[in-house]
């Protein structure tokens, strides 16, 4: 087999002709991976591409990397030392549980591949098709936004809701479900529910038990708080920790992160006895207003399993769109369902989700730092 071709610490050439010359046109055709944490014209490609994420940035791919280990690349069709003009993000997911994979991206709702021409992707997807084999890959996944026909089979499905801020405040609010969201946050209100904002660690004390709390009413263990922490030091001011508080009580608390011309809704968590206050749709109604504020264009409200149909309503009552997000694999083998995957319904799975649903927080947290390196 043709050995690597090192061309600097942060671009690799991926020999795909063993003993083929290498040619300036047999060059340019090659895939090459480039490290997105090393090489100045990730970032660069990233804030100008119109698909780009938050899911790509820089910050959200060291917190993957200093929280969980997972080791970040692209695949690109560009040749070196000229501007990227596509690529496909991935990280390297190497655990002695759950096998070797590369994922595109995750714990991130979504990562578009950033390439426009059929032609570049499909050389992208031979040169994953040949990884599966050569590196023994478990499968390699991808979570478009849109349906990637080319590539993989369907292994799991979601919402995704978004809100159009181009209307004025009065027409968003106008937007909202009467009833059920307008009301509520006129409740919270009434209540002189207190609202607090920031990006400092005593705020991510305040707002973990409330995660901690929600997942175990969604029988998963939490993130691991280091987690949150990493995201904080990356982030900087555009993470917001929002919390609503009754009578000194922390009664609800969301996570957002703000790229670009987007605020995207990250992590949520509330404690029920307080949820008749409305303190969950006040923090909404304030990420809103700051969005305006601050002249973003879109609110991306995330991922809802299916089988929350709650959650999905509660989310298209904001004035939202919605759309399917569907995950698809390739592996050589039948694609596998992950343990926190909600649509897991293997007797595993069951048996788990039964012990997250009564575990205490302290062991579910102990869990959560135990456990999430390896589900990526």
């Amino acid at each position: 087999m043709c050995p690597e071709i090192v061309l600097s610490d942060a671009v690799r050439l991926i020999p795909q002709e063993p003993n083929a010359a290498v040619s300036a046109p047999a060059f340019e055709a090659r895939v090459h991976e480039v490290d997105p944490l090393t090489d100045p014209r990730w970032r660069e490609f990233v804030g100008r591409h119109p698909r780009s994420s938050v899911f790509h940035s820089i910050p959200w791919l060291r917190a993957l990397q200093q929280t969980y280990g997972y080791t970040p690349i692209v695949l690109t069709t560009s040749i070196p030392d000229e501007p990227l003009t596509n690529g496909a993000l991935f990280c390297e997911v190497d655990s002695w549980l759950t096998g070797r994979r590369l994922v595109s991206l995750p714990f991130s709702d979504y990562c578009e591949i950033l390439c426009s021409e059929r032609k570049d992707r499909n050389r992208i997807f031979r040169r994953l098709d040949e990884e599966i084999r050569e590196k023994r890959w478990r499968y390699v996944e991808i979570r478009p936004v849109e349906r990637e026909p080319s590539f993989g089979s369907p292994v799991v499905s979601y919402t995704l809701h978004r809100v159009d801020l181009t209307p004025d405040l009065a027409t968003l609010f106008a937007n909202l479900h009467h009833s059920s969201i307008q009301r509520k946050i006129a409740r919270a209100e009434r209540e002189h529910l207190a609202y607090l904002e920031g990006s400092g660690e005593g705020l991510l004390d305040t707002f973990y038990p409330l995660l901690a709390l929600t997942r175990r009413r969604h029988r998963v263990p939490p993130q691991p708080r280091s987690w949150f922490r990493t995201l904080l030091r990356n982030f900087g001011e555009n993470l917001k920790i929002r919390l609503a508080l009754k009578d000194s009580i922390a009664v609800a608390g969301i996570i957002t992160i703000r790229h670009k011309d987007t605020l995207y809704y990250k992590y949520g968590g509330s404690d029920a006895r307080f949820h008749r206050f409305g303190g969950m749709h006040l923090l909404y109604w304030k990420a809103i207003e700051d969005a305006k504020r601050s002249g973003l264009k879109v609110f991306d409200l995330g991922r809802s399993d299916l089988d929350q149909p709650g959650l999905i309503t509660f989310k298209s009552r904001w004035g939202s769109t919605v759309s399917d997000l569907s995950y698809v694999r390739k592996s050589p083998s039948e694609p596998v369902t992950h343990l926190f995957e909600s649509s897991g319904s293997g007797y595993r799975t069951r048996l788990a989700r039964t012990v997250f649903a009564h575990a205490p927080i302290s062991v579910l947290s102990a869990l959560g730092e135990l456990l999430y390196r390896h589900v990526g």
